[in-house]
């Protein structure tokens, strides 16, 4: 089981790392790779959706590095990886390779990115979803940054990144919390941990979780997140990166649930992105900033139904939203690639020149709008539902988005198939040289998340919705009921037929996305910016005085130190050598007047003694008795004397 999970994860990591490496040398075969590696991950994400795989290395004590596929992540690995495939099928064909040269790196870093993705969908444990988190949100700003060449495409990853960044912070702030308090790291363990510690590490999650979302206050990321190539928008704002945001909120809805103020917030945060992030896709001139507010709005719904506890309906709309996502993101870069712009007075037209690409585009905006039978309409209306049970206040702030959801795809439908005007050429390669042309290869992968966007809304309808409630054990979420989806498709076939006969009011004062981006520069980055320079003007007028002035001390010292050795030390030394030097002179005068002197008087006495002492050895024997007789009168008076 373990070998099933290694291979979801490996085989896009090593391909993708080995794309990276071989820079020019794999450009021809990196599309081929990549395509071919996420073929292999799709196959592999539904076996593993079967077979349930799992496994948990030991990681720090109390928290193990765990992965698994359970119910949630066997219905959302293969979409992500559907998605994966045919971004990268369209990235392949030949009218988007100046937006994706060179292919090595680019195909290396969507790899790596969808390995990050595949281990946060089948994370089980906060350090697991903590290293697939980092990964992924490294990747997004290699890719979103791409093109480097151009300044503002580096600084607007850089933003995204940044952004996201600190918002991730929460997911360390959690884990921390949840070792503390000591129920383990796992996804499971955390709804027991102590009250106190529950919160902290709930608030943490939500956090980091709504930034990646794209969710207020963190939204305007996702504006400047557009500069990027379209296929890395297409993956990374539809099933991958931003989608993760509500993911990560599904998987802890436990968590929500058992935390009493979390429920509300989340609710309420992810509503009221909906409506303001839809007044903010209302007011876009371009075709990308309008599907990136309307991508924010869309996964307020998700968010919603994470707070609501509608895991079901919130899992529905997530799967739903990334067929629909995805395919209007890339009909927006095949149009960007054909005609040079994504300005939507420069697309005016533009579905009748390419009526089959027009058609998919249609086919995604009403199912944006919630138009009957399409996907969102179901699923959104799932998440609804368990909104007017829990609170009308809730469910009428949704229909109100709801509403501005048609409005705002009515507007870019509309204009897509209005008539060009005479000066309408005038309008096109504003942004790069079109090429005036959509190729077979870019427009077959656009069919595929067409059927999706239509066909997707069938999770969220009865019976089947009673199917998935079950299958993700979510017994709490209502099913819209008959009346409430009857009530959705009229107010967007409504919305729609007043945008097309009368137009829409697009609201300047939201072009700017409320002017989310300069709110923080004031309230976040200038006090920061700020307080960094005051920080560094103490450390040069305070800190480094002060090191300057010990180092000015510590010197005179020195010099002090330096004098008393040469006057003092130096003097002594030398005195003792002197006194050393005359010393010796005189132990040698001793020694050479005295000592040897007597060592020679000594050594004479001796010899003549010697001398003395050889005379009576005459030989003779007489001689030797007069001597004995001599010694014994010499001991008998001796011994006379002693007594």
């Amino acid at each position: 089981m373990s070998v099933l999970l290694w291979s979801l994860v490996g085989l896009p990591a090593l391909a993708g790392a080995a794309l990276c490496l071989g820079g020019r040398r794999l450009a021809t075969s990196a599309a081929p790779v990549s395509v071919s590696v996420v073929s292999l991950v799709l196959v592999l994400s539904v076996v593993a959706g079967v077979r349930r795989p799992a496994l948990e290395l030991p990681f720090i004590g109390g928290a193990g590095f765990g992965l698994a596929v359970d119910a949630l992540s066997a219905l959302v690995l293969p979409s992500v990886a559907l998605v994966a495939l045919l971004v990268l099928l369209f990235a392949s064909a030949s009218g988007a390779a100046a937006e994706v040269s060179p292919p090595a790196r680019f195909h290396g870093l969507m790899l790596l990115f969808v390995a990050a993705v595949v281990v946060t969908v089948t994370a089980t444990t906060l350090p697991a979803l903590l290293f697939a988190w980092e990964v992924m949100g490294a990747m997004s700003y290699a890719l979103v940054g791409f093109r480097w060449q151009d300044q503002h495409r580096v600084s607007a990853g850089l933003t995204a990144f940044l952004t996201t960044r600190a918002a991730d912070l929460g997911l360390y702030v959690a884990a921390g919390a949840a070792l503390a308090a000591g129920t383990g790291a796992a996804f499971r363990e955390l709804p027991a941990a102590p009250e106190g510690w529950r919160t902290v590490i709930t608030a943490g999650i939500l956090v980091a979780a709504l930034g990646k979302a794209a969710q207020l206050p963190f939204s305007f990321w996702l504006s400047r997140a557009m500069a990027g190539p379209s296929p890395v928008s297409a993956l990374l704002h539809s099933a991958a990166m931003v989608a993760m945001g509500g993911y990560l909120l599904l998987r802890v809805a436990p968590l929500i649930q058992a935390t009493a103020w979390a429920g509300p917030v989340t609710s309420w945060v992810g509503v009221s992105t909906a409506l303001v992030l839809g007044v903010v896709a209302v007011a876009q001139k371009d075709l990308k900033q309008l599907l990136a507010a309307s991508t924010a709005a869309q996964l307020g719904f998700v968010v919603l139904g994470a707070g609501l506890g509608a895991v079901a309906g919130g899992t529905a709309h997530l799967i739903a939203h990334a067929a629909t996502k995805a395919l209007l993101f890339l009909v927006a870069g095949a149009w960007l690639s054909a005609l040079g712009t994504k300005k939507l007075r420069g697309l005016r037209g533009a579905g009748r020149h390419w009526p089959l690409v027009g058609g998919a585009f249609t086919l995604g905006a009403l199912g944006l709008a919630g138009v009957a039978p399409l996907a969102l309409w179901a699923t959104k209306d799932g998440v609804l539902a368990a909104a007017l049970e829990a609170s009308p206040a809730l469910y009428g702030v949704g229909l109100v988005a709801s509403a501005l959801s048609a409005a705002y795809a009515g507007k870019a439908l509309v204009l897509v198939w209005r008539r060009p005007g005479p000066g309408t050429s005038g309008t096109w390669d504003t942004e790069e040289q079109g090429t005036r042309r959509i190729g077979p290869w870019q427009q077959l992968p656009l069919l595929v998340l067409a059927a999706g966007a239509v066909g997707l809304g069938v999770l969220a309808l009865p019976p089947l919705a009673d199917s998935v409630r079950a299958f993700l054990g979510d017994g709490g979420s209502p099913a819209a009921s008959r009346g409430e989806l009857i009530l959705s498709a009229v107010l967007a076939l409504s919305v729609l037929v007043v945008v097309a006969r009368l137009g829409v009011v697009e609201p300047r004062w939201a072009l700017r996305w409320f002017g989310l981006e300069h709110a923080v520069h004031v309230l976040v980055v200038r006090p920061v910016f700020a307080l960094s320079v005051a920080l560094a003007r103490f450390d040069d007028h305070v800190v480094d005085r002060g090191v300057l002035a010990g180092a000015f001390l510590a010197a005179r010292a020195g010099r002090g130190a330096a004098r008393l050795d040469d006057s003092g030390l130096d003097r002594a030394v030398t005195a003792a050598s002197r006194g050393g030097l005359r010393t010796a002179a005189a132990t040698a005068r001793i020694d050479a007047d005295g000592v040897d002197a007597v060592v020679r008087a000594t050594g004479r006495g001796a010899r003549r003694f010697g001398g003395l002492v050889r005379r009576p050895q005459t030989g003779q024997v007489h001689h030797y008795y007069a001597q004995a007789t001599a010694f014994l009168v010499a001991a008998l008076v001796l011994l006379l004397l002693v007594r």
